[in-house]
Formats: structure tokens, C-alpha cells, sequence
């Protein structure tokens, strides 16, 4: 199968195109701008692997936690090429494709991947990392950022975008944990990853102070 992956939960935006499991090209910048050239980076890694957008057989998402700017941007794209061309689609946690990247470049042990999420606190979840296996400890949560540095402080590994060992997600292995799957989603259905409450606040009536 041949998938499109987009990876936009930090500030390094990244495109990658796959078959079989095999990377065939990506391209990625640096941001910190609410804006990403995203069709500029897929016309990229098109004319790279010499693909044509209707070899595209699936698209698949860095669903975050991370930039909800960014994230909702690469859903929209994923969601248009849904309704344009009939192609699949994947959510990809990030989290799970830093473990995967810290995994790649021999983060073994226990490791904590860690995310901003704002407000001063982290996105934070725990791995076992082995050169053979990756197994999820603790799932993601949210923690304070004293808890943060206290791991920081007791010599644990804390890898992620904000972290002391700087991974970045990356399009690639999102494509990369994507292959092989058959969960595939409707784009309607497809949600960022986020794990705050989301609070509504009731306007006032006509009239009401």
C-alpha cells in the first residue's frame, strides 16, 4: 500500500510517502508559524518518488498530542483527499511514533516521552525500550512540569520536541507504524489526541448581564 503520511503535532512539520513498509521519500521544515506550506511539502515528496497523487492508496495522520493548529491542518488535508479521492485513512499516535524514533536510535531502557501541552504542564507518557521490543508502561497523561523535571533531575531518559534528548515526531514513522494496519477511519471520525476536558462557557441571554 501506498501511504501518505503527514506529521504536523510540533514545530518541525514533516511529509513522507511509503510502500510496503519502505520510506520513499520525505521532506520536513522547521516552524514555529501557526501556517505550514503543506502542499508545497507533498508536491515535494511526490516529485521525489516519482509517485503520482492518484498512486496514493492511503493518508496517514500524527494525530498528537501537540500543535492543535497543526494537527487539525493535516487532518483537513487527509479529510479533503478522503472526499476527493476515496483514499484511507490513519491516526498515528505521536507519542507512540517518538517512542518508536527514540526506539531507532537506541533509547533503551525506561523512557518517558514527553510533549508540551501548555500551561506549564507535559504531555507524558512511559516505555520499556529494548533494541527488540517497545512496551507502553504508563499510559499518556498530563503532568506538572516539576513532575517533568524531577525525572529530568533523577537521571531518567525524557525524550520528545521538549525534551533533554530532542526527538521530534517524524512523517516517516508515522507512515512506518501505519503500514500493515486495517483500522482505517472515516474522516469525519478523525479527532486530535487531546486529553484536557473541553469547557464550555454558556453566553448570557438576550438581555442577561
Amino acid at each position: 500500500m501506498t501511504i501518505l503520511a503527514l506529521e504536523f503535532s510540533s514545530a518541525r512539520r514533516s511529509v513522507a510517502l511509503a510502500r510496503g513498509g519502505t520510506v520513499l521519500a520525505e521532506a520536513a521544515v522547521q516552524t514555529d508559524a501557526r501556517g505550514t506550506d503543506a502542499f508545497g511539502l507533498i508536491e515535494k515528496v511526490l516529485a521525489e518518488a516519482k509517485i503520482a497523487r492518484q498512486e496514493i492508496e492511503a493518508v496517514a495522520v500524527g494525530l498528537g498530542p501537540g500543535s492543535y493548529t497543526g494537527i487539525r491542518a493535516s487532518i483537513a488535508v487527509a479529510q479533503g483527499w478522503q472526499l476527493a479521492a476515496g483514499v484511507k485513512l490513519l491516526g498515528v499516535s505521536s507519542a507512540d511514533a517518538i517512542a518508536a524514533q527514540a526506539q531507532a536510535e537506541k533509547n533503551f531502557g525506561r523512557v518517558n516521552v514527553v510533549i508540551d501541552a501548555q500551561r506549564g504542564e507535559f504531555y507524558l507518557s512511559a516505555w520499556d525500550i529494548t533494541a527488540t521490543e517497545r512496551k507502553e508502561t504508563s499510559p499518556l497523561k498530563i503532568v506538572s512540569g516539576a513532575e517533568k523535571a524531577a525525572r529530568e533531575n533523577a537521571g531518567e531518559i525524557c525524550v520528545g520536541p521538549e525534551a533533554v534528548r530532542l526527538i521530534f515526531p517524524t512523517a516517516a514513522m508515522v507512515a512506518r507504524l501505519a503500514t500493515g494496519r486495517s483500522d482505517f477511519i472515516a474522516g469525519e471520525k478523525m479527532e486530535p489526541i487531546y486529553l484536557r476536558e473541553t469547557n464550555f462557557v454558556k453566553a448570557p441571554a438576550a438581555g442577561k448581564v
